[in-house]
Parts: structure tokens; sequence; C-alpha cells
């Protein structure tokens, strides 16, 4: 609990099961008042790992519903629950928990309703291990994104994502796709709705057990972020109505 607020992380996890005691056991619980897991139906022993930790909240999807259908039913379980804070945090151990108390503040006393863990603040992607066609991806994309969506973030790339209660029952996320451009069509539904993301600075570590997309992945989520942007371009000069925001 946080000034009155109740505190929710919620992990979407697939293929976990190394790296999740590690990432639980860093989460300050003087903050956090649950914990969800949801397993996107991982061919390992992640749930049985979460269980094991004593995580209430644990749903397993019966087939693989996709990095955006997992954050979808992680949402939904969240505000079922009375989250007035929520966070996403990977169970990969990619992003520190110990940025969550700096995060749940930030919403707590109302500075921002959305916060993202940023990896370019700083030198944190790179030092972090990065691969550096990644980087490059990432600059070019947030560059493009923010001239299109008339913002200025230093990523858009994050997986380190904080949201107030107002606005996850503001936009329709149920809209987005399932897959990893999920996080840039909700991006897209925030602000058209009006509301203003901060962001911290993130450390983040690549490693094996860290989950990650391969170079075939990256490209195609890469076109699907210059589509959204484009497409939020069009709808704010109203030269269209796209179905994600209305």
């Amino acid at each position: 609990m946080y000034n009155n607020k109740k505190v929710v992380v919620v992990m979407p996890a697939y293929r976990a099961a190394l790296t999740l005691e590690r990432t639980y056991r860093e989460i300050p619980f003087d903050l956090v008042d649950e914990v969800v897991l949801v397993d996107d139906h991982s061919p390992d022993n992640t749930v049985e790992v979460a269980s094991n930790l004593g995580i209430k909240h644990v749903i397993r999807h019966d087939q693989n519903k996709g990095y955006g259908g997992n954050q979808k039913t992680c949402y939904k379980k969240a505000l079922d629950l009375g989250g007035d804070i929520v966070i996403m945090l990977h169970p990969d151990y990619q992003y520190t928990p110990l940025l969550l108390t700096a995060m749940i503040s930030i919403i707590g006393n109302g500075l921002y309703p959305v916060v993202f863990g940023s990896r370019i603040l700083g030198k944190g992607a790179l030092k972090g291990g990065m691969p550096m066609y990644k980087y490059i991806a990432n600059r070019f994309l947030t560059l493009s994104q923010n001239i299109l969506m008339n913002q200025k973030l230093s990523e858009y790339h994050t997986g380190y994502r904080a949201f107030s209660r107002e606005v996850l029952q503001a936009v329709p996320f149920e809209k987005c796709d399932d897959d990893f451009i999920f996080d840039n069509e909700m991006i897209a539904q925030i602000f058209w709705k009006g509301f203003d993301i901060g962001e911290v600075t993130c450390p983040t570590k690549y490693f094996d057990e860290a989950s990650s997309i391969n170079f075939m992945r990256s490209s195609k989520y890469g076109l699907g972020v210059l589509r959204t942007s484009f497409l939020y371009f069009f709808s704010k000069l109203g030269l269209m109505k796209w179905r994600l925001l209305e």
C-alpha cells in the first residue's frame, strides 16, 4: 500500500523458471500488496516455481496467447483485485525490482499516471549488454515515434511499465494486438486519451536466461511500430479513424 493506494505487481511469464525467484525476492513487499503471475503456457516449470514461492495469484493459459495476450490477462486480474497502482515487472530479471519503489511513489504522489523504466536515459542499455543493432533500432524508432506522435519519450520499447488504475480503465487495451506490438499500441491509446508518461532511468541486464526476440521478429516488430505511429499521426490529423483509438 502506498498513500492508501493498493499496489499490484503483474508478471507476464514465459519460460521464467530459472529467473523468477531472483526477481521475486527483490520485490519491496512493504509497498506491494499483491503479485500476479500469468504463465503463457510455458514448456518449463514456471508455474511450479511460482507456487513454491507462495505467489497467490498464478494464472496459466491453456494455450500460448502471445506477449500482448498475456498482458491483457495481467491487467484485468490486477483491476479485479482492486489495484490502484499496477506495475508490469518481467520475471526474467532483466529489469531490477529495486526500481519499483520509485515508480510506485511517482504514481502514488500524483506526479504522473504512467511511468516507464527507461534503459536509454543514461547509459544503462549498452552497459547492460544490449546488442548494438537493437540499440540503433531503438533510437531510430523512438525518434520516428516522437515526431509522429508529437511526444518526447527517451524510449518506447521498455518492458518496465507502471500505470494508475484510471489509465487502465480509460484505455481499451483489449483491442490491442496479442503480440509484441501490444506495447506500442497501448502507448498510442494512452497519449490519445491525454495522459502523460513519466520516465526513470533503469539499468538492464542481457544474459542467456533473459527473454529476447530474434532478428526476424525484431524486424517485424519495428515495422509494426512504424505502422502504429503513422496510424496515430493520421488519426490525429483527422484523416482516418483507427479502431484502437475509438
